[in-house]
């Protein structure tokens, strides 16, 4: 995995951007905690020059909230994730080999096994760990997105 080459991060957001938990009002509002300083590490890969993209299998609301916030290009409802990803890398004309993908679980795994730098979350479900894929010290929606960032970052600086 060389993190130097990579021009596209895409990141699952449930146990990726949260730490896997929803909270839902009597009124059957979701909520989700996310990691603020995640923010921070999407602007540091943007300033180099890399795009970001969340690609999340649901659709919520507050998905659509977090990715504005972060002027981020946010894909949800999408059932096929490995079929997406092949399509984003074509709009980015970028190949797989140059793509960091982060998840947590097991509707991530095609992903992680397609491209160059398979990333997943310190807790993801064993089911998705494997020894080739870089594991974060953070867990999900504690700071994990900053690290992945960080380290894509000062990979580039070094190449």
């Amino acid at each position: 995995m060389t993190l130097g080459r990579i021009k596209l991060v895409v990141f699952d957001f449930d146990g990726v951007f949260t730490d896997n938990t929803v909270y839902v009002s009597q009124d059957g509002v979701e909520s989700v905690r996310c990691w603020r300083g995640d923010g921070l590490g999407v602007a540091k890969l943007k300033e180099a020059g890399i795009d970001a993209v969340i690609l999340s299998t649901e659709t919520n609301p507050v998905v659509t909230a977090r990715a504005k916030k972060l002027a981020m290009r946010c894909i949800q409802g999408c059932a096929d994730k490995l079929a997406m990803l092949h399509t984003i890398a074509a709009d980015a004309k970028v190949t797989l080999d140059d793509i960091a993908f982060v998840g947590n679980d097991i509707n991530d795994l095609a992903c992680l096994e397609a491209v160059g730098a398979p990333i997943v979350v310190r807790d993801a479900h064993p089911d998705v760990v494997r020894p080739n894929f870089h594991r974060t010290k953070a867990d999900g929606g504690r700071g994990a997105v900053r690290e992945v960032c960080d380290l894509i970052v000062e990979a580039q600086r070094v190449v």
